[in-house]
């Protein structure tokens, strides 16, 4: 929480701020005068100093200048403040003195709830997306002028009012519906299981399966988000300025298409004063990697800590720290070799050496990192002749929404909401395996050489596989087919 301190005092004429400020707070000082001025109100020729308190605290962004020209005014005795305690102001200024809006103020909102605030004054534009936190009272702004008169005679701005209304109920609006997708059973049973889940996903097949397609068709079967989930990824949208400023309530899951020449920054987050990246934009939703072997080695291995952590955290000089929520599921796709049609010798020229600079380019960590691998083989011809009615979204959304209210229900109360998240010291709890399941995951574990953090994925896959099913125990037949999407890491593209 920022104070303003004004202070007028004989001096050297001009506007003052101090307090640790970056650039665009400081720049606001001309920002403000100007405003002021073509506003129909003098500035006397006085020695003017704005603290932004606390001092030690870095203070970035144009949202403190509606409240540095009302508390200067107020201080010149020109605009009285008859206000409580509990109130926040927020809003930059134009020359013209029109209050503009800024982003990020959904966090900015719900931080101040949080400590008691329940009272703000704030962009006419920001309005819609502040309502969203319940429970407040929210004055709108619009002009400098027409707000100071309102002061004058007492009478504060009308509180914004909200419908609050959602599109919770309209359908999930999809380009692609799974039902257009002629065969690639098996993939699209992974893909079931990973949206139930919450696991990670890597396809592995040759140009023109149908990687990229089942990719792009994962929306139309993502479940609703939770209250929890919507207020979450709304902040996050917020922060990076992208949400729609008359309907700002994020209301379907984030899918986010990275291209392969994503920088480090883009992909994580970064910046002289960090925003969120795309692993955050995703969070509540799916990150896609198409081309997963053409991305830059440190890109991938920086997301090795967020995978595991669920969130990312940036450090920059003045152990200044930005965190962001990174709870998505990665789906990603790539060619078996560089020409793409490994393992098919008669086609793939690829010599042993590039076979294996090219597996390389993937490291052992990150590939324990994903939940389930699949090939993609090259669809049949009779499955792109049939007409046979595939298995549509609708049919596949319903499933997961069931797989998700089991998993909603067994972790209430809990910070658990997927079985991806389950910690290894629970899975015993949550994962109850009865006697023939035991023994094939011993036998497994033993012969496969299973590391102990993919032990730990079969059994959360194989616990979202027996959700589907509608089975509290997980049984034989769901560890076998957990089992079944641990085969490709380890024998990748062996000769």
């Amino acid at each position: 929480m920022i104070e303003v301190e004004t202070d007028v005092t004989g001096g050297l004429p001009g506007i003052h701020l101090v307090g640790n400020l970056a650039g665009e707070v400081k720049e606001g000082a001309e920002r403000i005068r100007c405003a002021i001025r073509n506003s129909g109100m003098t500035i006397p020729p006085k020695k003017m100093i704005v603290n932004l308190s606390p001092a030690d605290r870095r203070k970035t962004g144009t949202g403190y200048d509606l409240a540095i020209a009302l508390s200067l005014l107020n201080k010149l005795d020109q605009c009285p403040l008859p206000f409580e305690d509990t109130f926040l102001i927020c809003g930059e200024l134009s020359l013209d003195g029109t209050i503009r809006p800024i982003r990020g103020i959904l966090p900015i909102v719900s931080f101040a709830r949080e400590k008691g605030i329940s009272h703000f004054m704030l962009p006419a534009a920001n309005c819609a997306e502040a309502s969203l936190i319940r429970d407040i009272k929210v004055c709108p702004a619009d002009k400098l002028t027409s707000l100071i008169e309102q002061l004058k005679t007492g009478n504060l701005p009308a509180p914004y009012v909200s419908d609050n209304s959602t599109a919770s109920d309209q359908p999930v609006s999809c380009a692609i519906d799974y039902a257009d997708i002629h065969g690639q059973e098996s993939v699209k049973r992974a893909v079931e299981i990973a949206a139930s889940g919450h696991h990670n996903l890597l396809m592995i097949g040759p140009p023109g399966c149908g990687k990229t397609m089942i990719a792009r068709a994962i929306p139309s079967i993502l479940p609703e988000l939770t209250d929890r989930e919507r207020l979450e990824v709304t902040k996050i949208y917020s922060i990076a300025g992208l949400l729609d400023g008359e309907h700002p309530a994020m209301l379907t899951r984030p899918f986010r298409d990275v291209h392969h020449t994503a920088t480090k920054a883009s992909v994580i987050g970064g910046g002289v004063y960090p925003l969120p990246g795309e692993i955050s934009l995703a969070n509540g939703g799916v990150l896609f990697l198409d081309e997963l072997a053409e991305f830059q080695k440190p890109v991938l291995e920086a997301l090795r800590e967020p995978l595991e952590d669920k969130r990312i955290r940036i450090t920059r000089s003045g152990n200044h720290i930005y965190e962001y929520p990174a709870d998505f599921v990665l789906v990603a796709a790539m060619n078996p070799c560089p020409c793409g049609n490994y393992p098919d010798r008669t086609r793939c020229q690829c010599t042993p050496t590039q076979l294996k600079s090219y597996s390389q380019k993937l490291s052992q960590p990150f590939l324990d990192r994903m939940d389930l691998c699949v090939t993609v083989d090259k669809v049949a011809y009779s499955d792109l002749a049939s007409h046979q009615n595939e298995r549509s979204s609708a049919q596949m959304r319903s499933s997961v929404a069931g797989a998700h209210q089991i998993q909603l229900s067994r972790y209430a109360g809990s910070s658990i909401s997927y079985n991806a998240q389950i910690p290894a010291r629970l899975l015993n709890k949550y994962c109850p395996i009865d006697g023939s399941g035991e023994r094939l995951l011993a036998e497994a574990y033993e012969r496969l050489s299973l590391s102990a953090r993919t032990y730990h994925k079969v059994l959360r896959v194989a616990r979202t596989i027996a959700d589907i099913d509608g089975q509290k125990t997980i049984s034989l037949e769901h560890l076998s087919e957990a089992l079944t999407y641990r085969g490709i890491d380890r024998h990748f593209w062996d000769e």
